[in-house]
């Protein structure tokens, strides 16, 4: 299993931002996918995960009402739109993928190397 984040940059305060990850591998569709994020000198933290329904979605506090998580099976995609950024949400961003429908890192196998995100005040 490879996955491949893209989409990141650099973006003013109340922008928007799509970022994407690649999966391949046959075991895509029957896995929950994941984002989370790490900013310098601080923990990964979750994002917003979505199950192999397309449907069934968790999100972190701080970003529900802004981010909208999705997915596409027959391109082997996971989407991450992120409205009204703010400066705190700039970190690397990163997908994952997870047996569970869960925010804990722990619980995610396979991850991408991730892509910067920079929110400008």
């Amino acid at each position: 299993v490879q996955l491949q984040a893209s989409g990141g940059g650099l973006v003013q305060t109340g922008g928007s931002l799509r970022l994407s990850c690649a999966a391949s591998g046959r075991t895509f569709d029957t896995y929950v996918m994941g984002w989370f994020l790490q900013a310098p000198g601080k923990e990964r933290e979750f994002v917003a995960a979505i199950k192999w329904d397309g449907k069934t979605k968790l999100y972190a506090d701080s970003v529900r009402d802004r981010f909208t998580i999705s997915r596409d099976h027959a391109k082997g995609m996971v989407y991450l739109q992120m409205n009204s950024l703010k400066p705190e949400d700039s970190a690397v961003y990163y997908c994952a993928r997870s047996r569970t429908l869960t925010g804990q890192p722990i619980r995610y196998d396979y991850w991408g190397q991730g892509t910067l995100v920079t929110v400008s005040s």
